[in-house]
């Protein structure tokens, strides 16, 4: 079913952070902190990152510029409601802070963006958390500078506003949206990613792929009912600006994605999966993404026992970009008849040889699970521990995500979902 709105709206937004982008980059963030008068600033990375040794050097060249850095390691992969009130807890009580410094994956700058929310606004997290599981409220006091630092390739979120995070108790992934939480300045240095294992180049690059993929087949920002300036949100849907920024992400990703995967060392398709992660940042950070990210968050929240390789094994967890990753065939398969053309140019962005295939909806999903089967992600939604029996909780927090879900270029329900996560217990 398309969307016929009365009242068509007129107005897309984009936005996007300062961006510096380089081998060495890194090296250079001292001086652009002094830019802003920072005297006092909270590096945020994770125990992984921090063995690494980059978050150390990132702190220890502000000393040059005046500027005393404190380094906070303990940003749990994967955020979760306890792990940013930890974070949020630590800051308070040895700040004050003039800005912040994300060294990091997803995890360091999602717990890095909650905050400097929390120390720059009143309440709560739970009072930020969007509806229904928080309460959305918007912040009322602009943040301070945040610099993100992405040593993974993948999430994107250093262009977003966007944090992501599992409320425990509900076994919910959920998140904070707020244009206030993009960062300041993305610093995109390609030579931080080299000690990226290929476990996670292969899930965080997922993250990236459907990152574009689903703001490239969002509903356009023409299907929604014009809004009113102050009812205005980030994700607006597909736009000739986020287009831009997708179709390029995808385009990067065709010849050098395999490539990262199976050599860490090459610089060329880690520069390449950087570049990559940002611009698809910069297209889903506006356009929105949608079933296969809704999906996702239900599959990480819920995990049993499943440890994937290359990340800590202390407990169980369905990375991010995997668990995005798992339902993407089946959901494109879905969204196919909303817009076959764009669908078919996707995959042929991906996979510039591929042949057509007897029923056109068919081309994107094995497009995804060739490459899928090619890096080693699980082979659906059971390899990851997941039955028929499942489906209906699953259904029920992809339910949850409606803010994701209005993004879908067609109207999805509860049905629809059952049946997608069916079909995704296994892929080939």
């Amino acid at each position: 079913m398309s969307y016929q709105p009365a009242h068509p709206e007129s107005i897309f937004t984009y936005g996007a952070p300062q961006l510096k982008f380089g081998h060495g980059a890194a090296d250079e963030i001292g001086y652009d902190l002094s830019l802003t008068g920072a005297r006092r600033v909270l590096v945020i990375t994770d125990p992984g990152v921090a063995a690494t040794g980059t978050p150390q050097r990132v702190a220890e060249q502000m000393a040059r510029f005046g500027i005393e850095a404190v380094t906070y390691e303990g940003a749990h992969v994967e955020p979760t409601d306890e792990s940013l009130r930890d974070a949020i807890d630590f800051a308070r009580e040895n700040g004050p802070w003039d800005g912040f410094v994300a060294v990091g994956g997803g995890t360091s700058i999602d717990t890095a963006k909650a905050v400097d929310l929390l120390t720059t606004n009143p309440g709560e997290l739970m009072d930020y958390i969007n509806v229904p599981v928080g309460a959305g409220r918007a912040p009322t006091h602009p943040l301070a500078p945040l610099v993100a630092v992405p040593t993974t390739t993948g999430t994107g979120s250093e262009s977003t506003t966007i944090c992501v995070l599992d409320v425990l108790e509900l076994k919910v992934k959920t998140g904070i949206s707020h244009s206030r939480l993009r960062p300041t300045l993305a610093v995109i240095d390609p030579a931080v990613t080299l000690t990226q294992p290929a476990g996670v180049t292969a899930s965080s690059g997922m993250d990236i792929l459907c990152h574009a993929l689903e703001s490239w087949t969002a509903r356009p920002y023409t299907s929604y009912e014009h809004k009113k300036p102050e009812e205005r949100v980030p994700y607006c849907g597909s736009n000739p600006i986020s287009d831009m920024w997708s179709e390029k992400a995808m385009r990067l990703l065709a010849p050098t994605f395999r490539r990262a995967v199976r050599d860490g060392e090459d610089e060329e398709a880690r520069g390449a999966m950087s570049l990559a992660a940002t611009f698809a940042g910069m297209g889903f950070g506006n356009a929105g993404v949608h079933v296969p990210h809704a999906n996702a968050y239900p599959i990480a929240g819920r995990v049993k026992d499943f440890r994937p390789a290359d990340y800590p094994q202390e407990e169980a967890m369905v990375p991010h970009g995997m668990s995005v990753a798992l339902t993407a065939p089946e959901a494109f398969r879905f969204t196919f008849e909303a817009d076959p053309d764009r669908h078919v140019q996707a995959a042929r962005m991906l996979e510039p040889d591929c042949a057509m295939t007897d029923d056109p909806a068919d081309l994107l999903p094995e497009v995804l699970t060739r490459l899928m089967r090619d890096i080693g992600i699980p082979n659906g939604i059971g390899a990851v521990g997941y039955d028929d029996g499942d489906v209906d909780d699953l259904v029920e927090g992809s339910l949850k995500q409606q803010r994701l879900l209005a993004t879908a270029p067609r109207e999805v329900g509860a049905e629809d979902l059952a049946g997608i996560f069916r079909r995704s217990m296994e892929l080939w």
